[in-house]
């Protein structure tokens, strides 16, 4: 069999089982979830109602459903784009119309990306304005909606348009080593919009404003200044302009950090319990989480790259979707975008089990800087129950889908801390080193 015959059976494959893969995952979790429906596990009894479970269950089940009918039209459209003619005939129109080159080329993977993402916006907007509404969390109105969608794209354009013409002319300059470049120069890319972003790209979707003057500024400040972790800025962020879910976050690096909480996660926990959510995200950056997440995603997209740069010098593979033989970077890229999701798909697993690790350490660190586990288990129940998160996930789904720890999970690990671990405090010499593997 030729290459052009078995590579589109081989992707067709891929897409295919991956979705099967997806669908029997998702149908298990949505049976265990309703076996585990009758009663609040005995766990969370003290802390959650009823009425909040059969709500955090519907929630859970309604959602999975939701995703599932948007997966089987995600991977329909995949194969479309795969396997008919519209993405090589919109090249030959673009290369037609305006003669070959980077900036055509880097301009049809652009249309190509736009093209691909409208099917989607209906599922998003229902996800928005049906089930986030009907279980109260959208506060989103439709003009912000596609007011952001609109500022996503213009953004695209100004930043990533200019980014793939570059990317596309290291082909002439560099040759074969072109990708090394591609790498580098992506890498730099990622690495300034952490400090640029939070200044000029987060003001255009959010309002960001100082935390006032008061006794939780005080209380965080005092944090940072015992565990060693300062930061230029505290804000809050009009979070529930668009939902009522909560969430806490670190921007930049370096001199550069900026702590932001939602309004929503200051209206929903105590000061102490803030504090701990807080001390959570120390913990990443003291547990040394970031530079580790850095570089495995800078080694990421070197492999991807090389993986690139060799299907690239092969004509075959373009060519068994439907390019002719010699298109060059562009074709490579988009056909490479479209089925990476595929293989990297069965690595959740073991990505998770990773991230799961630093979120039990970031929550030990939370629990010693502290001096007691209460205010971090109080947080974590809280955030469950205004979050209607999925208390009873099926442990397959969970490891498959979950990049933290289950709150039965994370509650256990900090429950068999040693016996006055979490009572140590922020002086305690075991802040200045990493927790044993």
């Amino acid at each position: 069999m030729r290459s052009t015959e078995f590579i589109p059976i081989f992707a067709g494959a891929l897409v295919v089982v991956r979705w099967a893969a997806e669908s029997g995952l998702s149908w298990l979790n949505r049976r265990h979830v309703r076996l585990h429906s009758h009663a609040v596990p005995a766990a969370f009894r003290d802390s959650m109602d009823a009425e909040t479970f059969q709500k955090s269950v519907a929630y859970t089940l309604e959602k999975s459903r939701f995703a599932a009918w948007e997966d089987a039209w995600s991977s329909g459209i995949l194969l479309l784009a795969l396997f008919t003619p519209v993405l090589p005939l919109l090249l030959s129109r673009f290369r037609g119309g305006w003669g070959p080159g980077a900036w055509v080329d880097a301009l049809w993977l652009f249309a190509a990306g736009i093209l691909l993402a409208i099917p989607s916006l209906p599922f998003e907007w229902w996800q928005q304005f049906r089930i986030e509404a009907r279980f109260g969390f959208n506060q989103s109105d439709q003009h912000t909606w596609w007011m952001d969608r609109v500022k996503g794209f213009l953004l695209g354009a100004v930043l990533g348009y200019p980014l793939l013409v570059l990317i596309l002319k290291l082909v002439g300059w560099l040759g074969d080593r072109w990708w090394i470049a591609a790498w580098a120069v992506l890498l730099g890319f990622q690495l300034v919009m952490t400090v640029l972003a939070p200044i000029l790209i987060l003001p255009l979707f959010n309002k960001l404003t100082p935390l006032s003057d008061g006794t939780l500024r005080d209380r965080l400040l005092r944090l940072g200044a015992r565990t060693g972790f300062s930061a230029r800025s505290i804000l809050v962020m009009d979070g529930s302009k668009r939902s009522s879910h909560s969430n806490a976050f670190f921007t930049g690096f370096g001199s550069f950090r900026k702590i932001v909480l939602f309004d929503t996660l200051i209206a929903q926990l105590t000061e102490p319990e803030l504090e701990a959510v807080l001390a959570h995200e120390v913990g990443h950056y003291k547990r040394g989480h970031i530079p580790r997440m850095l570089a495995v995603s800078a080694v990421s997209t070197l492999v991807a790259f090389g993986v690139i740069a060799f299907l690239a010098a092969k004509p075959w593979f373009t060519a068994a979707f439907g390019f002719p033989a010699g298109s060059g970077l562009a074709p490579a890229l988009l056909c490479f975008a479209l089925l990476s999701g595929t293989v990297t798909f069965w690595s959740g697993p073991l990505m998770n089990y990773w991230s799961r690790r630093h979120e039990y350490e970031a929550d030990r660190y939370a629990a010693e800087a502290m001096g007691e586990i209460t205010s971090l288990t109080g947080a974590l129940r809280k955030l469950a129950g205004k979050n209607l998160s999925n208390l009873t996930p099926r442990p397959l789904f969970s490891a498959w889908h979950y990049s933290h720890p289950t709150l039965v999970e994370r509650e256990s690990a900090l429950a068999g801390l040693p016996q006055g671990q979490a009572a140590n405090g922020a002086g305690s010499p075991v802040l200045e080193a990493p927790p044993a593997s």
